[in-house]
């Protein structure tokens, strides 16, 4: 046996001879960015409303008087498989628009008699006579009738909340127009004419509502239901004139500025010690006004009071015909009003947009905005706006409008001249410092937006946004 007396072999690092780099960076000056957010969008919304002087903090919107009323949707409650109609909800009918008796409107919730329907299930045949009030608590709907050259043509689709066969319930003469039939599986209630008078009966305030507006729906109206303006056209000789005036709401509807506040709290030591080559409160300052902003602009869309998704006229609120937003579909929402400013979807609707047309071999043209090239659709740019919500279906909304207190369209409300104003309409407020050596900034906006006239927004409702095309 033979044994390796050799010495083991090191292997020797080998020797430093120039200073390495993570000593020499103890001695180098770092570039450095600004802080980054993630949050900041193009809040192209904020950008193209135009923006409207408020003195008062309320904005005051008087239109012609109007006598179109209660043509809105209904919400419903659930209990397993039961669905009830709200009784306060009946008051969207046009009928029943300001009975607010709850005893009554109860007893009309009570007698409507639920339906569960199927997809392909035939709910009215036109020509037969009708006598029932439809609500759609679940499903979608569509709307059909035989054109003037004998073909069939589509209407209109609804869905959750609509109704139809109002007109029922007073005349007893009434025949369906149209044929409804379901295009998915749901759930509606059924109100008949014969349980609707069984309460009209019992409750003699219903009957007196009933009869006043009757007489209300009488009156001379034009194609919008505003108080026709009487005149003569086209009259020859000294035939005697029409005397008219415009008469206004006496109610009209005033929008108060609606506020987005925070307090920014910055350490003296900080703002002191490790100002440069940065401004720590001014850096600060920057991104809390940006969030701020997108807080607005959030709120524009969504807010309950003034948000454009709320307060959309519901005569201005459409179905996509398929699901997923189709040509017919923009066109559909686009001739609803004059004047389209322009689209406003979310990033994942204007793909299905982008999708659906390049299916049918269409594609959308680019129009420049401020330099920027965007997509848009006959003209009308098709702008991003993440803050309107996708639901966890995967539908969306899309919003067109007109702009401006000149074309009776959309504005958004601000004041400025405000105290200690950083910004228009955005002031920063100093608070003083606290015990603990930490400074205070009040940072407000206030803002709102108003619709002056219905149809100066519009919005596609359900989009599906999911759907690829085969």
């Amino acid at each position: 046996m033979t044994v390796d007396s050799s010495p083991e072999t090191r292997v020797e690092p080998p020797r430093q001879s120039s200073l390495g780099t993570a000593a020499a960076r103890n001695l180098a000056s770092t570039t450095k960015s600004a802080p980054q957010m993630q949050e900041i969008t193009s809040r192209w919304l904020l950008r193209m409303l135009p923006w409207v002087e408020t003195k008062g903090g309320v904005y005051r919107v008087n239109r012609r008087l109007s006598y179109t009323v209660g043509d809105g949707t209904v919400e419903f409650v659930q209990d397993g498989a039961t669905v009830r109609v709200i009784p306060r909800e009946l008051g969207e009918l046009a009928l029943l628009r300001g009975f607010d008796d709850v005893d009554v409107l109860s007893a009309l919730a009570d007698r409507c008699v639920q339906r569960d329907f199927r997809a392909g299930e035939t709910l009215v045949t036109r020509g037969t006579p009708a006598d029932q009030l439809h609500l759609i608590a679940h499903g979608r709907v569509s709307q059909t009738s035989v054109g003037s050259y004998g073909d069939e043509i589509d209407l209109d689709v609804l869905a959750d909340g609509d109704l139809f066969g109002e007109n029922a319930l007073l005349d007893e003469d009434a025949r369906w127009e149209q044929n409804a039939t379901a295009e998915t599986a749901g759930t509606l209630l059924t109100l008949s004419r014969a349980d609707f008078a069984a309460v009209v009966a019992q409750a003699p305030e219903l009957r007196a509502h009933l009869d006043e507006f009757t007489a209300r729906s009488q009156r001379r109206q034009n194609h919008r239901g505003e108080a026709e303006i009487a005149m003569s056209a086209g009259h020859t000789g000294e035939q005697e004139l029409p005397g008219a005036f415009v008469d206004y709401e006496q109610n009209p509807r005033e929008y108060e500025l609606s506020a987005a506040q925070t307090i920014l709290r910055v350490h003296t030591r900080v703002a002191d010690l490790y100002n440069g080559p940065m401004n720590q409160t001014k850096e600060q300052l920057r991104l809390t006004i940006e969030a701020l902003r997108e807080r607005q602009e959030h709120e524009l869309i969504n807010n309950r009071e003034f948000g454009l998704l709320h307060n959309a006229d519901f005569k201005q609120r459409l179905q996509p015909h398929a699901g997923p937003p189709t040509p017919d579909d923009m066109d559909e929402l686009l001739c609803r009003r004059r004047g389209s400013k322009f689209f406003l979807a979310h990033p994942k609707t204007i793909a299905a947009i982008g999708r659906e047309f390049n299916a049918r071999g269409i594609y959308p043209d680019h129009v420049d905005l401020g330099g920027q090239q965007v997509p848009a659709w006959r003209g009308v740019p098709i702008l991003p706006c993440n803050k309107i919500p996708v639901t966890p279906e995967k539908t969306s909304s899309i919003l067109c409008m007109r702009t401006g207190e000149e074309n009776q369209g959309v504005i958004g409300l601000h004041q400025t001249g405000l105290p200690d104003e950083y910004e228009p309409g955005l002031s920063v407020r100093f608070m003083g410092l606290d015990e603990k050596a930490i400074t205070s900034y009040l940072v407000s906006t206030y803002y709102s937006a108003a619709i002056l006239v219905p149809d100066a927004v519009g919005v596609l409702e359900n989009v599906q946004i999911a759907r690829w095309p085969q």
